[in-house]
């Protein structure tokens, strides 16, 4: 049976239209102590979502929404290796990835083994790399990490190691490359020293397009200047095809396994994670694993109204789909954090950008939001005019750092006035009658603004290892719960695959290898014209 055609689901559209009309200004007078009851605080962040339109009645359906979709037993099985991808036929286990001894399901000791095998190989590479014990095939220890993926496998990685610059020693300077475009490998490796470089090459299969054009021109790089025999001491491989990287080159020693129940935006915990390793040492990538580890548990052990990811999972869906907010903004007030909505772009839409039930039942109701967002101040000079003034309503996430990494008082002191103030502004907004009287009736029209927008604000006691881990891992268990109340399987992607199959076939046509009847008139008529350009420039 569809969720719609619940009473849970009938009574959340009921409430709704009468909270249409309510102001989220008005739920305060309602509730005296809302802005500390509407508060959680865990694993070194604070989630604030007082300003949420919701009120003690929307809270208490939403609670019964979470019981009747099973959340909690669903965040069970999730963590114990239940096979919750169903049309792959695999468990999810990117929490395994970070689970501390002892906190692990008793069913997943063999596999919670192999993690710590591969665990203890990034931390062997990472204290070879760092000492300068490794050295490159001339005898020169490694000064440049270029890492090779793409998906979870680039944007995760890159979004962490940006964070976390206010801890870098200088030891290492990791470069991420991902799209196909030769400008991107061209733009990175024209600033390397082949004999200082140190290449991970991160693919499941070993044969991802992107990663595998990528890295073979990397390897072509190495091989301008070294025989083939000496590449092993400039490759490393994450991947599942261990056969396929010793073909290309890489010792046996430094490939580190990746498993299929690994999925690529979930990826960064596992040895994808490998440049944090390198760049900051290995114990701040353990501090990375053990902060998302304390947001699993807090997720496993705390009631609905004190939960963390459930209470912004639901949240996201009262929005989403009672109040018609189709658009969720994450807007982090931290330059660190300005590569985190792009990683969440891809885990939350890559998740639940579904249409059919994890059965194969067409959806009768919206799914998975638009993801966007951008970092602090600048955006307010940008797009934060379609938040306040926009026909449409997005709901929104402020993310805030207490302590920043520098001793600018001031620049932080004003970068938490223009946060705090967004979410109050968006909140109460500002009436016709509170502009000065001697505006004229056509500027004071643009003026008005229309307030009543919600949004969450995410404090972290400052931004460390620790507390990134936490916060990411609190957004993917927000995306699960959401995919578990829309009945979803959120571990698959089989949306990304059509456009590699034509793109193949595309590519032969290209080089002369497959029918132009193959495609439609309008993909070969823009193949020829590039076939064109191609020849003449050839």
């Amino acid at each position: 049976m569809s969720i719609t055609n619940t009473s849970i689901w009938r009574a959340l559209k009921s409430h709704a239209q009468a909270m249409q009309s309510s102001s989220i200004a008005s739920l305060f007078d309602d509730e005296p102590e809302r802005a500390s009851n509407r508060m959680i605080q865990s694993c070194g962040l604070t989630l604030d979502f007082s300003k949420s339109k919701a009120s003690h009645e929307t809270f208490n359906l939403l609670e019964m929404l979470a019981e009747k979709t099973d959340l909690k037993r669903k965040a069970g099985e999730l963590t114990s290796g239940q096979m919750l991808n169903n049309t792959e036929q695999r468990s999810a286990l990117h929490t395994l990835l970070r689970a501390r001894p002892g906190e692990h399901h008793s069913d997943l000791a063999d596999k919670y083994a192999e993690v710590e095998a591969a665990l203890k190989q990034v931390e062997r590479l990472s204290r070879e790399v760092r000492s300068g014990a490794w050295v490159g095939s001339t005898g020169q220890r490694i000064t440049d990490i270029l890492h090779i993926g793409i998906g979870g496998s680039y944007l995760g990685p890159r979004m962490i190691d940006e964070a976390l610059t206010p801890y870098n020693d200088g030891t290492l300077k990791c470069h991420y490359v991902a799209n196909v475009d030769g400008h991107h490998i061209d733009h990175v490796l024209r600033d390397l020293n082949w004999e200082s470089t140190l290449i991970i090459i991160v693919s499941k299969s070993f044969s991802t397009m992107e990663t595998r054009v990528n890295a073979t021109s990397a390897q072509q790089w190495l091989l301008q200047h070294m025989e083939q025999g000496d590449l092993d001491k400039h490759l490393v491989a994450i991947t599942n095809n261990v056969t396929a990287a010793c073909a290309f080159g890489v010792g046996q020693e430094n490939i580190i396994p990746i498993w299929d129940w690994v999925g690529g935006r979930y990826s960064l915990w596992s040895a994808v994670g490998l440049p944090i390793a390198l760049g900051y040492g290995f114990e701040t990538f353990r501090a990375l694993l053990d902060g998302a580890a304390e947001m699993d548990q807090h997720f496993l052990t705390a009631d609905f109204h004190h939960n963390m990811p459930m209470m912004l999972a639901l949240l996201g869906v009262w929005y989403h789909n009672f109040l018609n907010m189709t658009s969720h903004a994450v807007l982090p007030y931290d330059h660190w954090l300005r590569l985190l909505p792009d990683h969440l772009q891809q885990l939350d839409m890559e998740s639940n950008g579904k249409s059919v039930t994890s059965e194969g039942k067409t959806v009768d109701y919206t799914t998975g939001p638009l993801i966007w967002g951008g970092e602090g101040t600048n955006g307010q000079h940008a797009f934060h005019q379609l938040l306040h003034q926009g026909t449409g309503i997005a709901s929104i996430d402020f993310l805030l750092p207490l302590r920043p990494h520098h001793g600018r008082t001031e620049h932080h002191d004003w970068l938490v006035a223009s946060c705090l103030s967004q979410s109050q502004a968006l909140m109460q907004g500002k009436s016709a009658e509170e502009i000065d009287a001697n505006t004229s009736d056509l500027v004071r029209s643009h003026k008005v603004m229309p307030g009543n927008r919600p949004s969450n604000t995410i404090l972290l006691d400052q931004l460390t290892p620790e507390t990134l881990g936490s916060l990411v891992a609190l957004y993917e268990h927000k995306v699960f719960c959401q995919g578990m109340v829309w009945d979803l399987n959120p571990f698959d992607q089989w949306g990304v695959e059509l456009g590699k199959i034509l793109g193949e076939n595309v590519y032969k046509m290209i080089e002369g290898a497959s029918d132009p009847d193959s495609v439609d008139p309008s993909t070969n008529n823009l193949t020829e014209i590039y076939k064109s350009i191609r020849n003449k420039d050839d």
